[in-house]
């Protein structure tokens, strides 16, 4: 006993605080916010109050507005320099006195996407939207010790969290925005609608740090139908969105005939979320793609980042042969005229169709001026009589991208805005939130063709099977060749 009471005195009687498991710091940052059912009672909140810029002592009204499912808004002005950023389940966008008005693409337009759906359902949703928390020890916030969570989504992005050890609550975020890390400190919690609300939160952004205190709070407040939408600014007036489609799907039986022309390579990776929240590689195939008359031509040639070997190489040469001999074949017979569904492309246009057109403006990308605009599903739009192709794009919303100049379009971003069934449920259902980005670099000064495709999606096979796909898809090396693809050999590029 002696013994104990010397280690006692000689540590000082020093409390070792030990950080406690992620379900344990989760449920009582429940217990201290008020519960699940009370925050999901909320529907939308709107708070406003003022915001002191600490280099200089600026000041200026600060407004921020969240609604379900994953809708963020937030406006503040220093001193007439106003920003505003939002996104309204379509796009993200933000807008400053010094750059402008611009639709966020990349890292910034996902990461601002994370932390809206974040805000809008915390941490309850992290099973049902596949996401993991890991806890990452201790840390002091603002001189009192909390516990570190990382919660991490399926596509890669990672927030860090902090909770109070003595309250429960969450005082600390760390959410990327593009090439930044914000951090969001709150305090004075207060309760609206039976959940602890902050009243006070300090944004640190790089070099800038931001001091908001809210004064007016309301949950549940009724908002516009436009209230997180992109901007009507006035300016150059926009072309009829619709006959721009109609160019559009015009101009493809052009686009075909050049792509026929063009081989490619082409790197498909699967990805996995590692411990660390980052998205690591699992495994990778790289194809020599052509395009023969129309329709996509595959050729693999390496696994994992490895060649194939001479006898794996010469097996795939046949089969491509095979594919242009089937091609020819079609394409001489009576039904030279019907689609093949898995190879040819499909024009945008035409599945447009399907959707509801909003948000038109004009913006620049890869310096060329652009038309952008959001879509979302038409409830008008005749699903029972359509191609799976239209069903399928027909229950999707988006942004998308589109040279007016060249009838093309640049970019898409599109998300699954609710549950698809493939063979009515039977075979395979993809689950809502499914998400694909894809990316088009101008060729050549003649034609716009892949450099990314980034897919994000959650299957259910036959009923039984869940399935998680994560991939990038990187498109590279151009070459404009004379020949067809079948005279074509792997690794003997002929350009015209």
């Amino acid at each position: 006993m002696k013994t104990l009471i010397s280690l006692a005195l000689i540590l000082g009687f020093s409390v070792i605080v030990l950080p406690q498991s992620v379900s344990k710091t989760l449920k009582n940052a429940e217990k201290a916010l008020g519960g699940e059912k009370a925050f999901r009672s909320i529907r939308t909140i709107s708070s406003a109050g003022s915001v002191t810029r600490k280099r200089d002592g600026v000041t200026g009204s600060f407004t921020l507005i969240t609604a379900q499912p994953n809708f963020l808004y937030f406006r503040y002005d220093l001193n007439g320099a106003e920003t505003e950023t939002g996104y309204n389940g379509r796009s993200a966008w933000t807008r400053d006195t010094r750059d402008g008005l611009k639709t966020l693409t990349g890292k910034s337009s996902s990461d601002l996407q994370t932390r809206a759906a974040f805000q809008s359902s915390l941490w309850f949703d992290q099973k049902r939207e596949q996401g993991r928390a890991t806890s990452a020890g201790l840390a002091q916030v603002n001189g009192k010790m909390s516990n570190k969570v990382i919660y991490s989504t399926p596509k890669g992005a990672s927030i860090k969290l902090y909770f109070e050890q003595s309250t429960g609550f969450l005082v600390r975020e760390e959410i990327p925005f593009g090439d930044v890390v914000q951090t969001f400190d709150f305090s004075d919690h207060r309760k609206i609608n039976g959940v602890m609300m902050p009243f006070a939160m300090t944004i640190t952004s790089g070099s800038d740090e931001l001091t908001v205190r809210f004064d007016d709070v309301k949950a549940n407040v009724t908002l516009g139908a436009t209230t997180f939408d992109f901007p009507k600014l006035a300016g150059e007036p926009l072309p009829d969105i619709r006959a721009l489609l109609v160019e559009l799907q015009a101009n493809e039986d052009r686009v075909d005939n050049i792509l026929d022309t063009y081989s490619y390579i082409q790197k498909s990776s699967s990805r996995t979320v590692g411990k660390d929240g980052a998205l690591i590689e699992k495994e990778s195939e790289t194809h020599q793609l052509s395009f023969y008359k129309g329709n996509r031509v595959r050729r693999l040639i390496e696994k994992n980042g490895k060649p194939l070997n001479e006898k794996e190489q010469a097996k795939e040469d046949e089969e491509v042969q095979k594919r242009v001999k089937e091609i020819e074949k079609r394409l001489a017979s009576k039904d030279k005229d019907k689609d093949d569904e898995e190879s040819r492309r499909v024009s945008v246009a035409e599945l447009l169709r399907a959707s509801r057109l909003i948000n038109p403006r004009r913006e620049r990308f890869h310096g060329r001026d652009v038309i952008v605009f959001d879509f979302q599903p038409n409830p008008d739009f005749d699903y029972k009589n359509a191609k799976s192709m239209l069903k399928f794009f027909g229950k999707t919303a988006g942004v998308m991208w589109i040279d007016e100049k060249d009838k093309q379009v640049a970019r898409l971003e599109a998300y699954l805005a609710e549950n698809f069934n493939i063979g009515g449920g039977v075979l395979a259902k993809l689950k809502k939130g499914a998400s694909f980005v894809i990316e088009q670099d101008r060729i050549n000064d003649e034609i716009w063709l892949p450099s990314m495709a980034d897919i994000n999606l959650s299957v259910r096979v036959l009923m039984v099977k869940g399935i998680e796909v994560n991939a990038v898809v990187r498109s590279y090396d151009y070459k404009k060749f004379a020949t067809e693809v079948k005279d074509a050999k792997v690794g003997d590029p002929r350009p015209n």
